[in-house]
């Protein structure tokens, strides 16, 4: 009894040791005393996206070798470096918390992890390039910025470099769409095609509304997150209605318009019956997507083997040096 009470005063000090960290608005590091749910709740969050960031190359990624010049085809390829890059920094942002980035990989193949629905939608043209970078990463920004101050300290330092390239990446979609809407009335309806099909999955990738989402006011608490789900889908509106009068196309949404009494623009309801079918698989593309991430993973497993191998061999040399 003694020693049960002992283990449970230090459990009880160290958990208070760390909401008072997290009250403080300080950060978590790797070495700190941390509840398993709050271990368990970033690695979920983390691995689902740096999922996401290497499924989603493949949506543009199948663009580069039809890009229509030089310039688009060099700025695509740096786009779709840049996903790579931060999906990797994002992998080891998990591996700091005790997960094995091979085992991430597996449970995402295996259907037994998630990755975001957005990149379950095909690319039909070369307006799609530009409306992911417009639309989908517009999205990304406003879920990832306030990332940039969540409470577990890697995970925030990795969001500071990706959210840079992230804003890159918006502005060289809107670059593309303002170059498209100067161009031919086929460009142009081009252009609006794609708007009318990304913008619902759009708004989409911020989650289901609040009071449909089991793990957003746990993670608010512990400040992992910093803003609600319909927060930062009202944020986006707000941010892309003028963006779009702008660039000269329409929102395909009958109710958007400005309420001067919120100080907000209103907007229709998204399909939430499309999102739960696409997130439990049944998109058009989600087959299509983790195939294409099964074969990745088979095709490149001597190359990981190779590395293991070139690594053991030089630590072996250094130890026999020494």
């Amino acid at each position: 009894m003694t020693t049960q009470a002992t283990t449970g005063d230090a459990e009880a000090r160290l958990q208070e040791h760390f909401d008072a960290t997290i009250g403080r608005d300080q950060r978590i590091e790797p070495r700190d005393w941390m509840p398993d749910g709050y271990r368990r709740t970033l690695i979920r969050q983390i691995a689902q996206h740096a999922h996401s960031e290497i499924i989603g190359m493949q949506p543009e990624g199948q663009w580069i070798t039809r890009a229509p010049s030089l310039r688009r085809k060099a700025i695509l390829l740096a786009k779709v470096q840049d996903e790579a890059g931060h999906g990797l920094y994002l992998y080891s942002a998990a591996e700091t918390l005790g997960a094995d980035r091979a085992e991430l990989t597996e449970m995402l193949i295996d259907g037994r992890q998630k990755y975001s629905s957005i990149f379950n939608y095909p690319t039909l043209t070369f307006a799609d390039v530009g409306v992911i970078g417009w639309l989908v990463d517009g999205a990304a920004i406003c879920n990832q910025v306030p990332l940039c101050r969540s409470s577990y300290g890697p995970y925030a330092r990795a969001m500071i470099r990706i959210c840079k390239e992230e804003s890159f990446h918006q502005r060289q979609g809107y670059e593309l769409l303002l170059t498209m809407m100067r161009g031919t009335d086929a460009q142009r309806e081009m252009v609006q095609d794609a708007v009318n099909r990304w913008w619902w999955p759009s708004l989409m990738m911020f989650g289901p509304p609040d009071d449909a989402s089991p793990n957003s006011a746990r993670s608010m608490a512990w400040k992992i997150k910093r803003h609600s789900n319909d927060e930062l889908r009202q944020r986006f509106v707000d941010m892309t209605v003028p963006q779009a009068e702008k660039l000269g196309v329409t929102l395909p949404d009958p109710e958007l318009r400005w309420n001067d009494e919120r100080g907000h623009y209103d907007f229709g309801a998204p399909d939430w019956d499309e999102l739960r079918r696409v997130i439990s698989g049944d998109g058009p593309c989600n087959a299509e997507r983790i195939a294409r991430r099964r074969a990745a993973h088979e095709e490149g497993a001597w190359v990981r083997e190779a590395a293991a191998a070139y690594a053991a061999k030089r630590a072996a040399g250094r130890r026999a040096a020494a």
